[in-house]
């Protein structure tokens, strides 16, 4: 049997992963500023994680929602304290996808209705539901086809308005910082727009918050920079570290029933283990401040290129719109420079590093994106 090829792949094989640094099967030093699609929060091989998740092991490692499980209480705390959010309600799954589709069902559960606004640029999962609200059709299959999605332009506040007028809308749902769209910001006003227009018309708010979320931006979810709540926050990549896990919290207005929502292997032992260590890391390392911090000398120093189009986001998500002349910039930060980063189409270079990146490892990436804006175009790697 081979594998299903649906990924291009770079022909590296990473063996070994400590903080910011990953290293080959040749011994060859990476520096990652990409975790893995933003799913490395407290760094690689974190020794509390990893002592966490050892301890779990040898007590158990599975046992289904049928029981009680008392971490999955301990994580609800703990998550409710270190995001603010401590009126909400828990449900954990496994996944981003996962958890958007929980949040856009639980939303037509609560007001009986079907039409979900989604926005241009947008990427929100695999699944049905997830990527009917996607907007890209190279990914729906017809069987994912829906007419209850409608698309409105990325911060577009007539274009919604308008639809609301004329749509019996049951939620919405948008990236409070577009991830896979460029590193797009959502405006403070537009959030409060789309919390006014919900609550006038008995929508639900959902915040995807799965790349966005979890202390990247410098706040535990970028949609808070607005400061109004949303009825739904969508979790999935930092919260687990590399360990599956996924979940949504939810407004103490939507009341939950038996049977509403459900899942296998969401909230297991495991899955818990590691969502406390994050949270635990992350509160006794002051991470959101050094996402903040770091993140702002970073986007900063790379406003002073004079190469660079744009540079766009919060904290340590980040990201450096380059001319088209600049398209190799992500392949030679790779092959030359041993660094990870992520891109977005058609040439943005996307920096989602662990929240505990230093600022020495900020400089060498800076050092290196210097030296590749100054690489003649067609030398070879």
């Amino acid at each position: 049997m081979k594998l299903f090829d649906v990924y291009p792949i770079n022909n590296i094989n990473i063996t070994k992963g400590v903080g910011s640094l990953v290293y080959d099967n040749t011994g060859q030093e990476y520096l990652d500023l990409y975790g893995g699609h933003a799913v490395i929060s407290i760094g690689h091989t974190n020794p509390h994680y990893v002592q966490r998740l050892e301890d779990q092991l040898h007590q158990i490692g599975f046992y289904s929602n049928s029981i009680e499980i008392p971490l999955q209480k301990e994580l609800a705390e703990k998550l409710g304290h270190v995001s603010g959010k401590e009126d909400y309600q828990l449900f954990l799954c496994n996944s981003g996808a996962e958890a958007n589709e929980n949040a856009l069902k639980l939303a037509s559960f609560y007001n009986g209705k079907k039409k979900v606004i989604a926005f241009t640029g947008s990427f929100h999962g695999r699944t049905s539901l997830a990527v009917a609200v996607t907007d890209n059709p190279k990914i729906v299959a017809p069987v994912n086809e829906t007419d209850n999605v409608i698309f409105v332009p990325w911060c577009d506040e007539k274009v919604l308005e308008r639809e609301f007028a004329h749509n019996e809308i049951s939620s919405v749902i948008i990236e409070g910082i577009q991830g896979v769209g460029g590193i797009q910001v959502a405006p403070a006003s537009f959030l409060q727009k789309i919390r006014s227009l919900c609550d006038a018309n008995n929508a639900v708010f959902i915040a995807d918050s799965v790349q966005c979320g979890y202390g990247r931006t410098g706040k535990f979810f970028s949609h808070d920079f607005a400061g109004v709540n949303a009825d739904i926050y969508t979790m999935a990549k930092g919260m687990g570290n590399g360990f599956p896990v996924g979940g949504i919290i939810i407004s103490p207005k939507i009341a939950p029933a038996y049977g509403m929502l459900g899942t296998t292997f969401g909230g297991n032992h495991l899955a818990c283990a590691a969502g406390l260590a994050v949270l635990e890391v992350m509160e006794q390392d002051n991470l959101m401040q050094n996402a903040a911090t770091v993140g702002a000398y970073l986007i900063d120093e790379l406003k002073k290129f004079k190469q660079v189009k744009e540079v766009r986001g919060r904290g340590l998500m980040i990201g450096i719109d380059l001319p088209f002349e600049f398209a190799h910039a992500k392949k030679y930060l790779l092959f030359k420079h041993h660094i990870f980063t992520g891109e977005a189409k058609p040439n943005v270079i996307r920096l989602l590093p662990a929240l505990n990146l230093t600022k020495a490892h900020a400089d060498r990436f800076l050092e290196a994106f210097t030296t590749v804006l100054n690489q003649p175009v067609g030398v070879t790697l």
